[in-house]
């Protein structure tokens, strides 16, 4: 049985098992950032849809200083309860307003497994590039479009209750991401999709069903000029 929630209402139950749910999208993803983020040591890095911590928390070990934003009241306290929770600021925040930030505020802005939930790219973009400084750098990764095409989307099975609840996503596909990117005024520096290979299925099998089939579309984003 499946249980259909609000984006925050699904968050913020998913905060019990978020840590423990043995995600591979979450194995693919994390290494990728990590590649496109570079060296961070002694950055102001804003951590976009943090979730329960798991960017801004390696993000703050690397040396970086960082702020974490999240709807979810739920994820933030887990967030904050984990060891070196102390040197992230977090803030609660709808990324249906505007970044709580002044323009040119961050060295690094990342974003991961949030823009399936964004239904107003352009407008979520245009602030990602708004805060970034000239010379920095936008990291957004998502769940693969193609992923819907196997009925699947960002979801857990509540221990509970024992249904699958799926929090609401929004079924955008690689041209929305890229239109986003030129409106915003951002350029593309990197853009990959990573599929699903023997090894990620040897450690998580519930990948398994998906091998070969694009699991993670990933953007590295830079503001172009204002002219």
């Amino acid at each position: 049985m499946i249980e259909h929630l609000t984006t925050r209402e699904g968050y913020d139950r998913w905060a019990a098992v978020y840590d423990t749910d043995g995600n591979p999208l979450i194995a693919m993803e994390e290494p990728e950032v990590d590649r496109l983020v570079g060296d961070i040591a002694g950055r102001e890095v804003l951590d976009v849809g943090c979730g329960t911590g798991r960017h801004a928390l390696r993000f703050a070990a690397a040396g970086a200083r960082v702020t974490a934003i999240d709807f979810s009241e739920e994820m933030l306290r887990k967030a904050q309860a984990k060891p070196g929770a102390a040197g992230v600021r977090f803030v609660v925040h709808d990324l249906a307003e505007p970044l709580p930030f002044p323009a040119a505020s961050f060295d690094r802005v990342v974003c991961g497994l949030v823009v399936d939930h964004i239904a107003d790219l352009a407008g979520l973009f245009a602030e990602l590039r708004r805060v970034c400084a000239p010379n920095g750098r936008v990291v957004v990764s998502v769940m693969h479009p193609a992923m819907m095409l196997r009925g699947t989307q960002a979801r857990f099975h509540d221990p509970d209750t024992g249904k699958e609840v799926r929090p609401a996503s929004v079924a955008n596909q690689i041209s929305d991401y890229v239109a986003a990117t030129v409106a915003a005024g951002l350029r593309i520096e990197h853009i990959s999709e990573h599929a699903v290979d023997a090894d990620l299925a040897e450690r998580f099998p519930r990948a398994e069903k998906y091998m070969d089939w694009p699991m993670l579309f990933m953007l590295g984003l830079a503001p172009l000029p204002i002219a």
